[in-house]
């Protein structure tokens, strides 16, 4: 079937919300790959009735600002790269939702076939590049469950780094935005071999993997291709509750922005305000047959 999509979904929790996508993502069109997170114990239990449902065996421990992260992403691409013929890939995570039907989707993409939906940052991004991919970051699987000590430690070797002007990826042009993304066949083709070569360019980097997409597109024939360069939101067709710099969950107060908008999905849900998902799902769920 010409014109398949695959969904590609990061997931470490949340399992309520996950169910629920899966079903909104339950069509012939589609096939579904999950990561969980190697730090889970035990995985929910999911399955799917018209798409393809792809679990896969080699599971990332991910922590966040960490290399893992990109890896885990890697280990999708791969997989659903090597599996089927698709001519786009939706990078999600588990607690994104659609906020179109798949006949929706499905046109949008046939309409923009070939455009790259990766967002990029439109402010100055020059210095918080070069601190989070042009230096080396201590103890880079805890920085969110660091004590004083670790703190500390990465704040003085980053200091002595800026003192002595110690830069690696002095040479590269680096760009910034969301990390998640719907990109063609071609652009994964492109990215796949360049796995070892990212995975040594971002190691001991700090959220690299809002990084590492955005410098490979533009600094390739793709950058040609991106949907909406101008605009993060518009460029990745994704709606994000931003209040300052923090990302905030969807409630069923934001029903109408959500299902009245442009965008073909919104992150981020979860399990305590499942009332928006189901509201939401109604709405873009395939209407039964009479």
């Amino acid at each position: 079937m010409k014109h398949r999509h695959a969904y590609l979904i990061i997931a470490h929790g949340s399992f309520d919300v996950l169910r629920v996508l899966l079903e909104a993502l339950d069509d012939i069109r589609n096939d579904v790959y999950i990561h969980f997170d190697g730090k889970l114990e035990q995985l929910p239990t999911v399955r799917m009735e018209k798409a393809g449902l792809y679990i896969l065996n080699q599971r990332v421990k991910v922590y966040w600002g960490d290399v893992s992260q990109i890896k885990a992403e890697y280990a999708l691409f791969e997989t659903a790269f090597y599996n089927g013929v698709y001519s786009y890939y939706h990078l999600l995570s588990g607690v994104d939702f659609p906020l179109k039907s798949q006949d929706y989707i499905h046109q949008f993409f046939l309409n923009n076939q070939g455009k790259e939906l990766i967002g990029f940052s439109q402010y100055n991004v020059e210095m918080e590049v070069e601190r989070k991919a042009g230096r080396y970051h201590l103890y880079p699987r805890s920085f969110r469950n660091n004590g004083l000590y670790k703190r500390i430690l990465r704040s003085i070797f980053l200091r002595m780094q800026e003192l002595f002007g110690i830069k690696r990826n002095g040479d590269v042009r680096f760009r910034k935005g969301a990390n998640w993304s719907s990109m063609s066949a071609s652009f994964i083709e492109y990215l796949i071999p360049m796995k070892y070569e990212v995975f040594k360019m971002y190691k001991n980097s700090f959220c690299a993997d809002e990084i590492y997409k955005q410098t490979v597109c533009w600094n390739s024939p793709f950058r040609l291709k991106v949907f909406n360069s101008e605009d993060e939101a518009k460029g990745i067709m994704r709606a994000v509750k931003w209040k300052g710099r923090q990302v905030f969950d969807w409630t069923i107060d934001d029903y109408e922005f959500l299902v009245q908008s442009e965008f073909l999905f919104g992150r981020k849900f979860s399990d305590d305000n499942m009332e928006v998902v189901n509201k939401v799902f109604e709405l873009i769920k395939p209407k039964a047959e009479l």
